[in-house]
């Protein structure tokens, strides 16, 4: 009975979801497909604002239909911010508030603590030419993958892939991958036990 409750309060945010989704995709058609992420980024922020359960609820509407892949059994919680459309997000995903998610790939059963920042590579500014301004260098976004059953504490910063069953202590900064199975902390994060 649960699961039926679920799914029908799942297909009525997508209901009420429908407006904007269907907003988006005349906003992308008109201005084009390299400002998609941009658009989305707006869109984002503000589903973000959308408080508690209901909130939860109405972003994976919208967000089951616009990302790449966002499965239906997602929580992502108030004040989370996605920025790339080619996200994927696995069953079973727990994020936690104030995150900001890039270009990435979140496996299954994977939880994410408050202000978790997975960042779309960390080549996403060049900045060697001293006589040009950085934000005019560009740079290389690459997809993060972040595997099945792990948890990324609080204010964790990662920039890099990390396998399944990975536990990533609060604050650490993920520059290097991370194997499966293992426990990371510090600034660089650095293996300090396998699970």
């Amino acid at each position: 009975m649960k699961n039926i409750i679920k799914r029908l309060v799942r297909f009525v945010a997508f209901i009420v979801m429908l407006p904007f989704i269907i907003t988006f995709f005349i906003l992308s058609l008109a201005l084009g497909s390299a400002n998609k992420d941009t658009l989305f980024s707006a869109f984002s922020q503000l589903l973000s604002l959308l408080p508690g359960k209901v909130g939860a609820y109405l972003r994976s509407g919208f967000y089951s239909i616009i990302m790449q892949s966002y499965n239906a059994n997602v929580h992502t919680s108030f004040a989370t911010l996605f920025s790339q459309v080619d996200t994927e997000i696995a069953a079973g995903v727990y994020i936690g508030p104030q995150c900001n998610i890039g270009k990435c790939y979140i496996g299954e059963n994977t939880l994410l603590g408050s202000a978790v920042h997975i960042m779309s590579g960390k080549e996403q500014h060049n900045f060697n030419d001293i006589d040009k301004p950085i934000k005019d260098q560009g740079g290389l976004f690459a997809k993060i993958s972040v595997g099945k059953n792990c948890w990324l504490g609080n204010g964790a910063l990662v920039m890099a892939n990390i396998g399944d069953d990975c536990v990533v202590a609060a604050g650490s900064v993920v520059i290097n991958d991370v194997p499966s199975k293992s426990i990371v902390a510090g600034n660089p994060a650095k293996v300090i036990k396998t699970r």
